[in-house]
Parts: structure tokens; sequence; C-alpha cells
């Protein structure tokens, strides 16, 4: 049934199902196409292997490459998890609505929670690993700690201010960060492999003999899955999205097998063309993707190239900060966050601005975490941990839904049919092995010579996230607002209690 006040308008679906959950309050302007670039962007090639290519030569050598593949496979279980429950439930808020339908509110605000804490977490990785960039390009030398904070800042500041105009400079936006990052990432990466080779295929075998065998291996896992977070950023988008129901599930698979072949071309093909591999494995190449292309091109090539990175950076700073303002919009609208009233408002161009605003203080307050410098290893641990929690906990739910009949196989557009079991099994097998991997205290992913508290920062800081949640949760009962709003969910879908 329609929640309470609410006019006979549906939110869930682009005008695909008959049944009104929400007020059409968003703008719904993005076709399968710029649903997709979102996700894209979000994932972003430039971003992922960019930022894990020097953190991947540390740990175990010339042979990290084949960990991209790997992850790949394994999250695509993850992914049609997700598509299927954007198909169901094709809502603002992602896995937050879908958890409390499936398991129950207090799961679901919960699981919202920790969504947005670590989805800010990665906004502010973004815009930190981002802000050399810029400097780069402006200055034309590296950044001291204080120079890539402050880089980081006005990313963040330039992304506002495109997110604030609406859907349409968004999309004009994020096309030219595709077009970024098919420049840096394919188009390099094709004329690397072909014409500036210098090593034969034998070295994508190597492991460095310094490497520490399984424990290398395991934390170049780790850093790996940095790579391809944010394929579920088209679900946050699914109330602007004109097919809902059918075009966001297949924009989040389309989004991270793309992202995925496009980060394997580049990690191969810098791989083979990087002279001094030895050098990138002890960490003396602080950017190896940079360093393959100026050996290759020449010291020409720098200035335009800084400038291609730096649009792809600023797209996915763009994008992770779009979908993080509406997975804010749709827990404020429920009531289930504190000030919802003034975090689900709109602006004229039907965005919502003090979600925005409120996302960019927060993750512009994590910048701080930088300011010693060498933090990429914290911050990308940091900015990914608790997102695989987020996976963890809906992947479980739906096994949980599944297996227990309080589910059905799907929505109208995507079924997974026996094959769901399995895959969702796949799933959280692979996201409890990876949640405890990303999490695992690991001084050589922390800045030379970190104190206790910076190596078992994940730990800790999630830990404490969580606590807060939960005396927040026993003394606010943000759950029981969510049921004063109404319950919207479909009947025909669900059996047995929210709470």
């Amino acid at each position: 049934m329609a929640p309470r006040n609410h006019p006979n308008r549906t939110a869930s679906s682009g005008g695909d199902a008959e049944t009104a959950e929400y007020p059409q309050e968003l703008r719904r302007g993005l076709g399968l196409w710029s649903t997709f670039s979102i996700g894209f962007a979000t994932i972003s090639p430039v971003v992922g292997i960019y930022s894990v290519v020097s953190l991947g030569y540390v740990t175990i050598g010339p042979a990290w490459v084949w960990i991209i593949p790997l992850v790949l496979v394994l999250q695509l279980s993850v992914a049609y998890v997700y598509a299927e429950l954007a198909s169901q439930w094709p809502l603002a808020g992602g896995c937050y609505q879908w958890v409390r339908r499936l398991v129950g509110g207090r799961l679901g605000w919960f699981t919202g929670f920790l969504y947005l804490a670590s989805a800010a977490a990665s906004l502010t990785t973004v815009a930190y690993l981002g802000g050399p960039w810029l400097f780069l390009l402006v200055a034309g030398r590296a950044p001291n700690p204080t120079e890539q904070i402050t880089c980081a800042a006005v990313l963040l500041v330039l992304s506002l201010a495109v997110n604030h105009w609406g859907i349409n400079p968004l999309k004009w936006f994020l096309n030219a960060g595709i077009i970024a990052e098919a420049v840096a990432s394919v188009g390099i990466g094709l004329v690397l492999l072909f014409f500036f080779r210098n090593h034969g295929f034998s070295i994508l075998f190597t492991v460095a003999e310094e490497s520490t065998g399984t424990v290398g291996f395991l934390a170049a896992l780790a850093v790996g899955g940095w790579a391809f977070l944010g394929f579920d950023a088209a679900t946050q988008v699914a109330e602007e999205s004109t097919h809902a129901e059918r075009d966001v599930p297949r924009a989040i698979l389309r989004s991270l097998l793309a992202v995925g072949l496009v980060v394997m071309l580049t990690a191969f093909s810098v791989t083979l063309s990087l002279r001094d591999v030895a050098a990138a494995h002890a960490g003396a190449i602080a950017d190896p993707v940079s360093a393959a292309i100026v050996e290759s091109f020449g010291t020409w090539a720098e200035r335009p190239f800084f400038a291609v990175v730096l649009v792809a950076f600023l797209a996915c700073a763009v994008s992770v900060q779009t979908y993080l303002a509406r997975a804010i919009y749709g827990m404020a609208r429920d009531g289930a966050l504190p000030a919802a009233r003034a975090l689900r408002k709109l602006n004229r161009n039907q965005v919502p601005h003090v979600a925005l605003a409120t996302v960019t203080v927060i993750a512009s307050a994590g910048l701080l975490l930088g300011i010693d410098g060498q933090a990429a290893g914290t911050l990308i641990a940091f900015g990914s941990g608790g997102l695989y929690i987020v996976f963890l906990v809906v992947t479980g739910s739906a096994l949980w839904a599944r297996t227990t009949g309080r589910v059905r196989a799907g929505g109208e557009t995507l079924q997974l049919g026996r094959r769901g079991l399995s895959i969702n099994i796949l799933a959280v097998v692979w996201l409890v092995f990876e949640t405890v991997n990303v999490a695992w205290p690991r001084v050589e992913l922390a800045p030379p010579g970190a104190p206790w508290y910076v190596v078992w920062a994940v730990v800790i800081v999630f830990l404490v996230l969580a606590l807060v949640a939960f005396v927040y949760g026993i003394k606010a009962k943000p759950y029981l607002r969510i049921s004063a709003e109404g319950e919207h969910r479909r009947p025909s879908v669900l059996t047995g209690r929210d709470q």
C-alpha cells in the first residue's frame, strides 16, 4: 500500500510498475547510457588501477596483475545479487531499502548508516588520490602532504558545483569523464601493449624474490579489491532513471564488466612496458603508470596525460558524491537520519543539495587522515573496508531471504532462477574472506613507521562506527520512524513482519 500522504505516483520503476511507493520528487532524466556512466565513472578504471598499481607491485611484483581478473570474477557474483535486488526494488537508498525488506528495519537502518560512512570514506579516498594529479598539472611537481590535501579539497568543491546544477550537467560531465577514461586507459593501454613492450609475456608470471608468499598475495588481493568498488552506484540513482527496473540492473553488470576489462588491459600493458619493474616492487617508483608513459612517449606527454587523468578522477568524485547524496536522501525521507527534514530537501534543480553539502564537508574532514603523507594504503583500506562489510550484509540478507522463502526469485526484468542460490553463496563466501582480508592490519600498507593505531585504522574506525550506530539505535530507535512513515513494500514479495 502507498505511504501515508503520498500521491499515487511511483518512484519504484520509472513507470514500469504499478505499485506506488514514494512520490516522484527526483527528476527522471537518466537513460541506460547515463545510468551506466554513473556506475562506470564511480568504479573508474583510471582511479582503480592508477591508485593500486604501485601497491600491487610492492606486494608481490609483476605477477600481481592476475589479481585483477580473479577479483573481477568474484565481484561479478556480488553484482549479480545486487542487480537482482535492484530489479525488484529500484529505489534511492539501495542497500538500506533492500535489507529492511529482506530482514527487518533494525538491520536495514544499520546497513544504511554503515553504507553512508563507508561511501564518505570512499569519497575522501578518491579526492585524496586525485589531489596529486591536480597539483602536477598546475605546478609540474609532486605535492607535499598539505598541498595534496588542499588540492583534494578543491576537487570536492568542484564536484559539488557540478552536482548542484542537476541531472543534465551531471550527464555531460560524466560523458567527458568516460572520454578521459577511454584515452587514459584504453587508448594508452593499447599503444603501450603493441608498440612499447619492453618485456616478454613471461614477466606476468614473475613473483618478486623479496615477496612474502601467501602474505604478499593476500595483501595484493586486498589492494585489488579497491579497483572494483562502486558498481552499486547505479542503484542510488534508480529514481532518476527513466526505466529503472530494466536499466539499473544492466548498468550494474555492464559497468563492472567494462571497467574490469579496461583495468586488465592497463595493468598488463603497463607491466609489459615498464622498464624497471624491480624498482617498482621496491617502491622506488611512486607512480608506475606515469613512469611507463613518460618512458614510452617522452616528457611532452606528461601535462596532457595529467589533464586526462585529472578529469577521470574528478568524474569519479562527482559520481561518488552523486550516489552518496541520493543514499542520504533515501534514508532521510523515511525519517531514519538526524536532521532528516533538512537532508531530504531538494533545490530548484531537484537535487538534494543539503545532503550534497553534508557529504562534502564530511569527506573534506576525512582528508586530515592524510596530513602525515604516504597514507594511500591506509586510505584505500579505509575506503574499501566498510563497503565490503555492506556488500556482505546485503548478500547475506539476500541468501537468508532466498533460503527461507521470504523473497521471490528476482524482479520484473532480472531473475537468476536456479542459478541464484549458487551465485549468492559464492558472493557470501567471497565477501566473508575479503572483508577480513581488507580489514587485516598490515604494516606494508601503512605509512613507514606508522603508529599502531594507523595500522589498525580500519578495524578501529568501523568498531567505533558500529558502537555509535548501536548507541544511537538504542536511544533514538530510527527504525521505528521508518515504520511511522509507512510500510513501503510489496506484499506479494515478502512474508512475515518487518520488525
